[in-house]
């Protein structure tokens, strides 16, 4: 079985598409370049979306399939690999807050004028029903569109028709969004809330025990949830999904060092939920250091979002925009989000050339479109009316120990849970759920 497994491995490997990799990594180079006579700045946002690019791709790693693998394959294996993420870069960001804060920065919510600000605390979000009702629309949404916001932008790379679709409506329901939270805001019942920063009631050291309490109830739920699907007979082996070009060839590690083994192994062979979650927690470490933000995703739709209607003859007078129309009219390569967001689907590209596995996949029918435009649409208004995704709203937001992404947890995982429900064997995002 294994001789047949490396046997289609070999076979199936497309030896030019490497190649194609390797020119489009020296473009994005020449890019790099470009974008750095705007800002020094840009280069490194590009790097660091093409590195997150390649390792989600590389892992098949998604916050969506956090809730949506566990409940359909009864395994966990992502959810805690999502939980490693977590505690390491809560742990990371400890440490570079902590000493922004021994230094007189304060949290962003309470800097004044040219005062320094603590990294990450703009995902500090005051926390209303806007943030539960868009977190519970977002995590609906990306069921319904086969991905969340970052993994959207990544399946675009891997050339999924599916993920264009769900990108396009996804930024379409961006400006709406941002409309709705603005006027929500205005009103007496988005006045009611609570914008909380652990350090300042517990200090830092209290901030990341608590946060690592809050994890471990995660993880004991997981845990039990697992134990129940294996007593009922529905629980899936971790692995059991992966394709047979992706699995670890035999006797890899005794293989000459130049020999397809040996390049298997570092392009091709899937790596392992937890292996890309330490890179990522590396990587959004390495993004809040050199940039003073945590990493964010759905800020940049906004602003593709106001551009492109703006192009239209659409006009946006409404407060809830100026930024984001400055923003916009300032030119789209000079917005760092944006170019991050760029390396993301360029990441998930240069990923799947260099394993020799990108192909374009746009076979879809009416019902699929209408399932995917709508999942866009929902994470699009529900992530700005939220002010965030699972990677601003939730993990970001989490790992900088803001209580407004504990709360935008429940409601997406609660939206995501009631999706996969309602939706199950209706759409060919949402598979039926094996009985025993």
């Amino acid at each position: 079985m294994q001789e047949v497994v490396e046997k289609n491995a070999v076979q199936s490997f497309d030896k030019k598409q490497p190649i194609v990799g390797l020119i489009l990594i020296a473009l994005l180079f020449m890019f790099g370049m470009y974008v750095k006579s705007f800002n020094a700045v840009l280069p490194i946002q590009l790097a660091a979306g093409v590195l997150l690019g390649f390792v989600l791709s590389r892992a098949r790693f998604g916050f969506a399939g956090g809730v949506k693998r566990i409940y359909v394959r009864g395994e966990g294996s992502l959810t805690k690999a999502l939980l490693l993420m977590l505690v390491v870069t809560m742990f990371l960001f400890l440490g570079i807050q902590w000493f922004a804060a021994q230094n007189g920065a304060v949290p962003a919510f309470l800097a004044s004028e040219g005062q320094a600000i603590i990294p990450g605390t703009q995902n500090v979000q005051f926390t209303n029903i806007a943030v539960i009702l868009g977190g519970f629309m977002f995590g609906m949404g990306m069921i319904l569109a086969g991905g969340c916001a970052s993994g959207s932008l990544t399946d675009v790379g891997e050339g999924e028709g599916r993920a264009i679709v769900a990108l396009l409506f996804f930024v379409l329901g961006s400006a709406p969004g941002e409309w709705a939270r603005y006027a929500i805001d205005e009103t007496s019942i988005g006045k009611i809330g609570l914008q909380m920063y652990l350090p300042q009631l517990f200090g830092f050291l209290g901030a990341f025990l608590i946060s690592l309490l809050a994890v471990g109830i995660v993880y004991w739920i997981v845990v039990r949830y697992e134990n129940k699907r294996k007593a009922e007979g529905t629980y899936m082996d971790p692995e059991g999904d992966w394709e047979d070009f992706e699995k670890p060839l035999a006797d890899s590690e005794k293989a000459p060092f130049f020999s397809f083994q040996t390049y298997h192994k570092l392009f091709v062979e899937r790596l392992s939920f937890r292996t890309g979650a330490l890179l990522i927690a590396v990587i959004c470490a390495f993004i809040l250091i050199t940039t003073g933000k945590a990493w964010g995703v759905t800020s940049a739709f906004a602003i593709w979002d106001v551009a492109l209607l703006q192009s239209l003859g659409i006009k946006f007078s409404s407060p809830a925009f100026t930024s984001i129309v400055e923003k916009a009219n300032g030119g789209l390569l000079q917005d760092g989000g944006t170019i991050r967001n760029i390396g993301l689907i360029v990441g998930g590209t240069v990923a799947f050339l260099l394993a020799g596995r990108m192909s374009f996949k746009f076979k879809l029918n009416k019902k699929d479109l209408l399932i995917f435009a709508l999942g866009g649409l929902m994470m699009g208004f529900g992530a700005r009316f939220a002010k965030g995704c699972n990677a601003g709203a939730l993990y970001s937001a989490m790992s900088t120990f803001s209580v407004s992404g504990w709360v935008f947890l429940i409601a997406m995982t609660l939206g995501g849970l009631s999706a996969l429900k309602i939706f199950a064997g209706k759409a060919s995002t949402v598979p039926p759920i094996k009985n025993k």
